[in-house]
Formats: C-alpha cells, sequence, structure tokens
C-alpha cells in the first residue's frame, strides 16, 4: 500500500512544530527580557542559538541520511524535540540557583537542541518528497515548506492570546505556551513509529558517495549556497524579530502582522506549481528577491504612509509586500537544487539547508539584535543623556582586579545585590557583541525598559476603565520624563536594523539576476531526472 500520503502529513507536521516554536518563542522575548534581565544582543544570541544547531545538524544528518536510512533519524528527531522542551523550561529555577549566565546558557542549550531536532527533520524530510514525488519536485517542496507559515500561523495565535503583557486571553508563564510545539510533535513521532520509509532517489538510482560530493565541483551549486546564506539572514533572521520590533511601533498588534504575513506565505507556497510553470524559479527568486528589499525598506521608514495613507494602513502594505518577497525563497532554493542537481540526494539538499540556517543562527540573529542595541543606544545617548545611564545595561565591578572573577558575578546576580564581603563596587557599561569582528556595543537593560512598558500599560488600563492608580502604579517624574526618548530609541533601533537588512534582498536580487542570464545563455533553465538502476538497465539491454 502506498504510504506517501502518511509520510508526507507527517513531514509536513515536523514544520508545523518547527513553526510554532519559533513564533511562540519570538512572542516570550519580552518575557525572558523582563525576567532575566538580558539585552537585544543577548536575546538574539538565544535566538540563534535556536537556528544554529538546525543548520549544522542538517549537514551532519545529509552525510549519513541515505546510509542509516530516514526512520532512525526521525526518532532521534523526536527525542531532542522533547528533550529541549525539558532543557528550556529549567530556566527559571537555574536563574534562581545560579544568575543570568547561566540562565541564558540553559536557554541557548534548550534551544540549541530545538534546532537539532529541527534539523535533523529538515536533512530528512526534503529528499523523502522529492523521492516521494520526482516529477515535481519545486511544487511539491513549496507545499511542504507551507507547513513552517503554518506553524507560525498557530504559534503566532496563540501567542496572542495567552503570552506578553498583551495577552488578550490570559497571560501564561512562558514555560507553558513554550511546549506547545509538543502536540504535532507527538503526532508525526507516532507516524514514524509505525511507518516504512522509501530509499533516496539518489540511492534507488545507485548514485555512490562519492558521485555525490563531486556534485560540490559545481560552481553554479556553489553559488546557490552563497545566495541561500542571504535567504537564512533575511527571512529567518527577520522573522526571528520582526514581532518583538514590530511591538514598539503597533502596540499589541504585532503579532497579529506576523499571522497575517504567515497566512500570505501559508496560502502562495501551495500554488507555486502554477507559478513556476509560467516563469522559470530562477525568475520567480528575481522577483522575489526585488519585492523583498522593497517590503524591508518601506517598513523601517517612520513615516511609511508619506502623509498620504494612514501609518497603520502603511505598514499592513509594507508587511504584505516584505511577506510576497520572502514567500518562495526557501522551497524554491530547495527545489532548484533537487532539480538541477539530483545526483547529489539528501547530502546536497541538506547542505543547502545546513548554510541557510547557519547564517540564520550565527549572524542574522545575532547580528539585527545587535544592530538594535547599536541605534538605540546611539540614539538614547544623543537625546537623553540621562536617561541612557539610567537605562543602559550595567554590570558591577571593584576597583582591584580580582573583583572580576565569575563566581562574585554570578553570585551578585543570584542574589540581586553585590555580597558585601567583596567591598564597595562602582557599576560600568556591561557591553556584549554576538558576533566576531564585531565591536561590543551595550544595549539597553531589558529588565528595566520592559517594567517601564508593563508601568505604562497598567496605568493605561487603569485609565481607561476608569479605576483609581494605586500610589504604587503612579509614574513617578523620572519615569514620565524617560518614557519619551526610551520607547522612541528602542523604535528607531528596530527600523534601523529593518533598513540595514533591507540591503541584503538587494544582494541577492543581482545574484539571481547572474543566475537567470547564465540560464538563458544554456538555453533556459531545465530540470535534470535520476532514473532508478532498473530503468537505466532496461534502457541499455532493451528487457
Amino acid at each position: 500500500m502506498n504510504n506517501n500520503r502518511s509520510l508526507f502529513l507527517a513531514s509536513f507536521m515536523t514544520l508545523i512544530a518547527a513553526g510554532m516554536g519559533f513564533a511562540i518563542r519570538g512572542g516570550i522575548l519580552g518575557d525572558w527580557a523582563n525576567a532575566f534581565g538580558f539585552t537585544q544582543s543577548q536575546l538574539g544570541g538565544i535566538t540563534g542559538g535556536g537556528l544554529v544547531g538546525f543548520g549544522l545538524t542538517i549537514i551532519a544528518c545529509s552525510l549519513v541520511a541515505d546510509t542509516i536510512g530516514y526512520k532512525s533519524l526521525m526518532v532521534l528527531a523526536f527525542i531532542l524535540h522533547v528533550g529541549s522542551a525539558v532543557v528550556t523550561i529549567a530556566a527559571t529555577p537555574v536563574y534562581a540557583a545560579f544568575g543570568q549566565d547561566a540562565t541564558y546558557w540553559c536557554l541557548y542549550v534548550g534551544m540549541f537542541m530545538f534546532a537539532l531536532a529541527n534539523g535533523v527533520c529538515e536533512s530528512v524530510i526534503n529528499p523523502l518528497v522529492a523521492t516521494l514525488y520526482p516529477k515535481g519536485k519545486t511544487h511539491y517542496l513549496n507545499i511542504l515548506h507551507a507547513g513552517w507559515p503554518g506553524g507560525l500561523i498557530v504559534g503566532a495565535l496563540l501567542a496572542y492570546f495567552v503570552v506578553g503583557r498583551d495577552a488578550k486571553f490570559m497571560h501564561l508563564r512562558w514555560e507553558i505556551p513554550i511546549c506547545f510545539f509538543l502536540i504535532p510533535t507527538l503526532y508525526y513521532g507516532f507516524v514514524v513509529l509505525k511507518e516504512k520509509f522509501p530509499q533516496s532517489e539518489a540511492k534507488a538510482a545507485g548514485v555512490s558517495f562519492g558521485q555525490m560530493l563531486l556534485q560540490f565541483a559545481s560552481p553554479i551549486l556553489l553559488f546557490l549556497f552563497l545566495l541561500h546564506a542571504m535567504v537564512g539572514y533575511v527571512e529567518l533572521g527577520t522573522d526571528s524579530w520582526i514581532t518583538n520590533i514590530m511591538n514598539n511601533v503597533i502596540v499589541g498588534k504585532a503579532l497579529l502582522l506576523f499571522i497575517y504575513t504567515s497566512s500570505i506565505m501559508f496560502v502562495l507556497r501551495f500554488f507555486a506549481g502554477p507559478i513556476v510553470e509560467r516563469i522559470n524559479p530562477i525568475g520567480l527568486l528575481l522577483i522575489s528577491a526585488v519585492t523583498a528589499a522593497v517590503g524591508l525598506f518601506w517598513l523601517s521608514q517612520p513615516n511609511a504612509g508619506l502623509g498620504i495613507i494612514p501609518i497603520g494602513a502603511a505598514i499592513i502594505a509594507a508587511a504584505t509586500v516584505y511577506a510576497l518577497g520572502k514567500t518562495f525563497f526557501w522551497p524554491t532554493m530547495l527545489g532548484v537544487v533537487g532539480e538541477r542537481f539530483p545526483k547529489g540526494g539528501a547530502l546536497t539538499m541538506g547542505t543547502i539547508g545546513g548554510i541557510g540556517m547557519l547564517s540564520a543562527g550565527l549572524i542574522g540573529a545575532p547580528a539585527i539584535g545587535y544592530k538594535q542595541d547599536l541605534y538605540a543606544t546611539k540614539e538614547l545617548k544623543q537625546t537623553d543623556p540621562a536617561a541612557y545611564e539610567r537605562y543602559v545595561a550595567k554590570a558591577p565591578f571593584s576597583t582591584k582586579l580580582d573583583r572580576f572573577l565569575n563566581e562574585k558575578e554570578r553570585a551578585e546576580e543570584k542574589d540581586g545585590e553585590w555580597p558585601a564581603e567583596f567591598g564597595q563596587v562602582e557599576m560600568r557599561v556591561k557591553p556584549s557583541s554576538p558576533i566576531i569582528g564585531l565591536p561590543p556595543v551595550a544595549g539597553l537593560d531589558g529588565s528595566k525598559v520592559e517594567a517601564l512598558k508593563d508601568k505604562i500599560k497598567n496605568v493605561e488600563d487603569l485609565e481607561a476603565k476608569g479605576e483609581p492608580i494605586p500610589p504604587e502604579d503612579v509614574l513617578t517624574a523620572e519615569e514620565e520624563s524617560d518614557e519619551g526618548p526610551v520607547l522612541a530609541a528602542q523604535i528607531y533601533g528596530g527600523r534601523m536594523a529593518l533598513r540595514l537588512t533591507a540591503a541584503v534582498p538587494f544582494m541577492m536580487a543581482i545574484g539571481y539576476l547572474i543566475l537567470f542570464i547564465y540560464f538563458h545563455m544554456k538555453g533556459g533553465y531545465k530540470p535534470e531526472e535520476l532514473k532508478a538502476v532498473a530503468e537505466k538497465e532496461a534502457e541499455e539491454t532493451g528487457y
């Protein structure tokens, strides 16, 4: 009995799980900043951990996927998904016992395990679907990867109702929604255990590992790898932050905007086949890159409506353009590699996916967080130096070198104050840089900024209800003075991060134009097909 449908649906559910976890994590960044005092750079580092492991695992597992089989890898993915939830929800007791640094690494490891699980799944499901549907790889890979925005939609809806200070139903502790992804995980785990998996297309065709490796000598494949690194940066790196960034502009509605753009991706990916029939995959990617660049740059503008249309409508229009641009990037790139380099099998498809994830995790998410810190602190320091001194992230230090010892810093974080036996200390700006080669930057203290926002929202809610404001909730004169500059600086930092990121799809467009011209000179873009060994022998012998 053909089990293509069951295997395809299970593969689809792995991306639902990945998308849910990704979207909910984006919604609880504010909770983590508030609970643990993280800066945007630190949050970007944790978010990056949720992508780095993804990339490493895709590449590593793709090396052995054809040897050990798809089923064994999917069982491993299931174990890692469950384990990641256990490690992540341990962050709160870890913070109580060991402080901020240990909590950072607890969350990083939890996100890293989640990424490992997603990477194992990705190393299997792409070549698996290419094997199940060899005549329509780009089309079915786009349908498969509709699971990603599908998961984003489900996760963002859950976050909208139960995550953060603006939760519309109730504010659940972040440990609960972060585990919602286990529901689709249990489904795909059940299917994996009971179903039989086919051999990969390359293995069925008798392609050796050496022949797979030879594919990497192609300059075109290497160029596609470079372009996909940019895809990872602009799509996943931006999506890691977009809700957090836009929530400073459209308070309480950023998740709805994220749901809207994810819905565009979800719907359009089901129609990739007819689109590709009219314009080849490279043409589609070229148009997508130009559109994404325009959309991101438009989102970054403080006067997006140009005084012609309301700012809310302008943001929706800009987000629509960006969503249309990013929709086909990832699956279409996989389809191009699968169609043009079928001898590469799981190895080439896994490598390109891994490169995209590594770029998003090591560069994209951390860099966008870094850029927010850089420009937000620069803006606040210029507009209100006193507020900058109050809100910039700081750490204690002593006038003696031995006061820098790690165990003493951890003790300070644990107890909330510097232990008296360590003597009197001063405060220093706490710089950090998530990317090697970039100068350290001091971000705004997340716990202080979020506490100010919480207080502002409490006052607004009480005023809207006509209820008296308790003395402890009344904004002090200092807080009233800080409110405008601090919030404006955060908005400015986010907009500058988006503006600089818009340069990435612009460079991608140049790359796709080069490929378009190359294939046109070669007679046009044409997929290559592998035939099973038996079919080859039949052609050669006539039997």
